[in-house]
């Protein structure tokens, strides 16, 4: 009995091994590029990738590029990959893959060559993703971050003129929902919400083009508060900064009416942030 079950099941191995030899033989060739599996090395790779960018076929750029990140990972390849990987998925418009590569290169190879490259990468793809001043400015919060590293960490880089001009936009958008906020406030009469969020943009955005109007603002939100030493005070600093501006001429006429003038108070928070301004801070 136990011969035959040992023969029975010797049997079924056979039988199992020549159906599985069978059905390879039946089933057509895989194209092993469609399992997202390369077989070139990675030089060749490399090059085939960068002609794919050149011919503008970035997707598949993108995949020669990622191939060289996953199968040869570590590499002086791989990490060179790693850099034309992010700059592709910028320019594909994958902006949160572009930030995926962007940050796990700045993490394993923060002192190459190419990280300053790297770091404006991650800012331009922030900057890409800044939206209205209605909407939410997290992004311009994070341009502003990854710009600052770039000027921070790679000061001689050449990257760093456009970072500062990114930084410059960014912190007018934060600023500019500030002021969208405080309009909002100032049009329910909610004076001391309006003022907060004024205040905010003059201490700190000074040097942004909402500047002016956020002291504007400020005679008039506490002019009608009834505190008219403070709306002196900002009407003054406005005056002494911007005397040419409209946002002056009316700060001004609005004092004048109420039989009141520019006049600045040295204890008040706005004339310590009117000292910043004269000194361009």
């Amino acid at each position: 009995m136990m011969k035959t079950a040992r023969a029975l099941f010797a049997s079924l191995l056979v039988l199992s091994a020549g159906a599985l030899v069978s059905g390879c033989q039946s089933d057509p060739d895989i194209d092993i590029s469609k399992l997202g599996v390369e077989s070139d090395p990675p030089d060749v790779l490399y090059t085939q990738g960068l002609a794919n960018m050149k011919a503008g076929n970035m997707a598949e750029a993108a995949r020669k590029f990622d191939a060289i990140d996953r199968e040869n990972p570590f590499s002086e390849w791989a990490r060179k990959a790693l850099v034309m990987s992010t700059f592709v998925k910028y320019r594909q418009g994958r902006l949160d893959d572009a930030l995926a590569s962007g940050n796990r290169y700045m993490a394993q190879y923060p002192k190459s060559k190419d990280a300053p490259y790297v770091q404006y990468l991650i800012g331009l793809t922030y900057s890409k993703q800044i939206v209205d001043v209605t909407q939410d400015q997290r992004a311009a919060a994070k341009t502003v971050e990854a710009m600052q590293a770039v000027i921070d960490n790679y000061p001689d880089s050449e990257y760093v003129d456009d970072a500062q001009a990114k930084i410059r936009f960014a912190r007018d958008q934060m600023a500019g929902k500030e002021m969208q906020v405080g309009r909002y406030y100032m049009e329910r009469k909610e004076y001391l919400a309006a003022i907060s969020r004024f205040r905010t943009v003059v201490e700190k955005y000074p040097n942004t083009n909402q500047i002016e109007e956020a002291l504007a603002r400020l005679v008039e939100a506490y002019y009608a508060m009834g505190i008219v030493e403070e709306a002196q005070t900002a009407a003054a600093v406005l005056g002494h900064n911007y005397p040419d501006s409209q946002w002056y001429a009316d700060s001004f006429k609005l004092l004048k009416n109420g039989g009141a003038e520019p006049r600045e108070n040295p204890g008040s928070w706005i004339a310590a942030a009117g000292k910043k301004l004269l000194l361009g801070s």
